[in-house]
């Protein structure tokens, strides 16, 4: 199985790079219509978003884990691109690939790098929009959405402000961080199912469509290990999020799918299997028990999704089974079942997320041996 693993791995970061750079002409479109902006200023957008955000993140936790300087090389190539090309202004989506810059820039010890770093994670702290109860408003770079959360915002925009918090040593900073992942746990987690909703809206006070959707819980998997790792924590903030996240965890180990996959509305077996939210949710699990978060009785949660995942990569590296970029389903459920499914740099990136996890988990089995 290792050597399975090795194979599509490498083939997952070969086709990296093309889909990195990919246009998503649906989204420059919706821009140019929506946004007033000279196409200069548009074009500051077109490979900055959450969704190379995320992709980047991968490839930080690969260099991290394997030190090849091919994986640093392709970040640097990134970065010195888009510093050329010019950074969009900043909001909940445009945040994410600053995580990774920012992780770059300390590892350089590159000021070039950290400084825009450290304008946006001042921007985010004192300038970006916020909800009742100071909650950081899901702005994105076409839509204001006043006045809701979102759980994506955790991973694209509070993990970026813990991480300036922790490099900066900037008490505010982490002290935000933390207060928004309590903020929108009070909102977003279920306390019934334990699962999140999408988004909650203080305009209408309601959770919209009330959809449990995959990929949104799957950043809450993810983010909480993620946020505890990072940054020291209040005693009492880190065992609140350590308990969210096993409620989450039980959770979903009960409507994980015979094939080993999570649905897109988890909740919903008529809603298709979706590989990005199963490649997060089984490297969430994954990062929580190496970080001592959970128990190891998930291990075996986390690694049912293996074969599946690994049959879902072609032989050109691309993850298939992956849904697109989700807006929220303000209506009805059914939205996140019409969702296309399109290879995306997110859908590679938490695919090399969870088999780098997992090779860690072989690692520690073999040191045990």
């Amino acid at each position: 199985m290792l050597q399975e693993v090795d194979k599509k791995l490498q083939q997952l970061i070969g086709a990296f790079s093309e889909i990195l750079y990919e246009d998503d002409e649906i989204f420059m479109e919706n821009m140019r219509r929506k946004k007033n902006l000279p196409e200069e200023e548009l074009q500051k957008y077109a490979h900055w978003e959450w969704t190379q955000g995320v992709g980047l993140y991968g490839i930080w936790k690969l260099f991290a884990a394997s030190g090849e300087k091919k994986y640093l090389e392709m970040l640097t190539r990134y970065y010195d691109r888009q510093l050329q090309v010019g950074f969009p202004q900043c909001n909940v989506n445009t945040a994410a690939p600053y995580l990774t810059l920012s992780y770059l820039a300390e590892y350089l010890q590159s000021e070039t790098y950290l400084q825009p770093c450290r304008e946006a994670a001042e921007w985010i702290m004192y300038e970006m929009p916020r909800t009742s109860e100071g909650g950081i408003q899901h702005m994105t770079s076409d839509d204001v959405n006043e006045q809701e959360l979102w759980d994506d915002t955790l991973v694209m925009t509070v993990l970026f402000l813990a991480n300036m918090g922790r490099i900066l040593d900037r008490e505010d900073y982490r002290n935000e961080a933390q207060y928004q992942f309590l903020l929108h746990m009070k909102y977003l987690q279920d306390p019934v199912s334990g699962f999140w909703y999408h988004g909650w809206t203080f305009l209408e006070r309601n959770h919209f469509a009330g959809a449990f959707w995959g990929r949104g819980n799957c950043w809450i998997t993810i983010a909480i290990p993620e946020l505890l790792d990072s940054i020291t924590c209040s005693e009492p903030v880190a065992r609140i999020l350590q308990e969210a996240l096993r409620n989450q965890v039980e959770a979903l180990a009960g409507y994980q799918s015979d094939s080993g996959m999570w649905h897109t509305l988890l909740d919903d077996p008529e809603s298709y299997e979706e590989a990005s939210a199963t490649c997060g949710f089984a490297y969430g699990i994954l990062r929580g028990v190496h970080c001592g978060l959970l128990e190891e009785k998930w291990l075996g949660t986390a690694e049912r999704a293996l074969k599946p995942v690994l049959s879902l990569i072609s032989e050109e590296g691309v993850l298939g089974q992956v849904s697109y970029g989700t807006p929220m389903g303000r209506e009805n459920r059914d939205f996140y079942k019409e969702i296309p499914l399109k290879p995306m740099p997110y859908g590679q990136a938490l695919a090399i997320l969870f088999l780098v996890e997992w090779k860690k988990l072989r690692a520690d089995d073999e040191v045990t041996e």
